[in-house]
């Protein structure tokens, strides 16, 4: 196994893809029925977990989804306890993940800016 791979990353890995499976398949709050989990970043302890999470929506929405994840938080860890062999199971942190925003938004400059020059080159 390469150095640069490290246990941690593996487990954030793995700790990603259950939680995605879990929020789609066994979360029945209709206040997370769109999430994404763009990326899970596990302490070196393994005593935390960053859980950067997307959805569709405005400003309210994601207030909707928030409150929904952290209700859901001790089920998630419970779950995630079962499916992974851990001594500990982390805290599940959920932070909101603008990047997907901030990349819509610098696409749409990007095009504005083209469809500018395109138009003055005419």
């Amino acid at each position: 196994m390469p150095k640069d791979f490290s246990r941690s990353l593996r487990v954030a890995d793995q700790i990603q893809r259950e939680l995605a499976d879990l929020l789609h398949h066994e979360i029945k709050d209709p206040r997370i029925d769109q999430v994404t989990v763009t990326a899970v970043e596990v302490t070196r302890d393994y005593a935390y977990a960053k859980v950067f999470y997307t959805t569709l929506g405005d400003q309210e929405r994601n207030i909707q989804v928030e409150k929904g994840l952290e209700k859901a938080n001790g089920f998630l860890r419970t779950s995630l306890s079962k499916r992974i062999k851990l001594r500990v199971v982390p805290q599940l942190i959920f932070v909101y993940d603008k990047s997907v925003e901030n990349g819509a938004y610098l696409s749409k400059l990007i095009d504005e800016a083209v469809a500018q020059e395109n138009k003055n080159n005419t």
